[in-house]
């Protein structure tokens, strides 16, 4: 069996220097990037793919967030985080746009290397998809489209490009209407893992997927939040 293959993207070289030698010993094929572009050459290049990236927010030449949109515009390769800022704003918007899942640094190699071998066990997890169930492969709710065979979303006629994540939510929630699932019920079907009670996933997630759908992000139609509990769609389909 081949090694699963890293992209390590991170310019301090004393963070690459501990984590790529460990990482190698645990059995992965690590490449580094020390730059945004290189990164993304890096990137552009591999064959084959890689299994996982793990992204810098914090780059010279271009931007840990440039370099996730990059990756996201043609890959859904999984992308794990590393930041120095803890604030949320940096966690939210690196996880909206894409992101798997996110470190503050300092980290501990051990949870590094459980959050890495937990995102890849999850990419590589397959389930059937709702769609061959499905009699209609649009379901129609309020001014919602969702197609469950292209899974493409349209909002009042407008198309709604989602992540992969965000459309796995939505598609969690529009085949199963009225029912409330809680914030780990959502990430065990979604991520296909257990819930360790990191509330900021679900949270990020839950808002930029308002935000695309909703007129009024604030005041919501379609995802209700039942406070203490979780979340359950209540408009109903047409």
């Amino acid at each position: 069996m081949s090694s699963q293959r890293l992209l390590l993207v991170e310019d301090d070289r004393s963070i690459s220097e501990m984590v790529g030698p460990y990482l190698e010993k645990e059995g992965y094929d690590v490449t580094y990037a020390y730059d945004g572009l290189e990164a993304e050459r890096q990137f552009s290049q591999s064959q084959p793919g890689y299994d996982l990236v793990i992204l810098d927010l914090m780059l010279p030449r271009k931007s840990g967030m440039d370099v996730l949109q990059t990756i996201r515009a043609v890959s859904l390769v999984p992308v794990l985080i590393l930041s120095a800022k803890d604030g949320e704003v940096d966690k939210a918007l690196g996880l909206g746009f894409g992101a798997d899942d996110y470190l503050s640094k300092p980290f501990s190699l051990i949870e590094l290397t459980a959050r890495i071998k937990a995102a890849i066990r999850r990419a590589n997890y397959t389930t059937p998809p709702v769609a061959e169930a499905a009699k209609d492969q649009r379901i129609h709710i309020g001014g919602l489209v969702v197609d469950m065979e292209t899974y493409e979303v349209e909002r009042e006629g407008t198309p709604v490009k989602l992540t992969s994540k965000e459309f796995g939510i939505l598609k969690l929630f529009v085949t199963h209407p009225g029912k409330v699932f809680t914030k780990a019920q959502i990430y065990a079907s979604v991520w296909n893992d257990h819930y360790y009670g990191d509330e900021n996933i679900i949270n990020v997630h839950m808002r930029r997927l308002r935000e695309k759908l909703e007129v009024d992000p604030s005041a919501p139609q379609y995802i209700k939040t039942l406070w203490g509990i979780g979340y359950k769609l209540e408009a109903e389909q047409g």
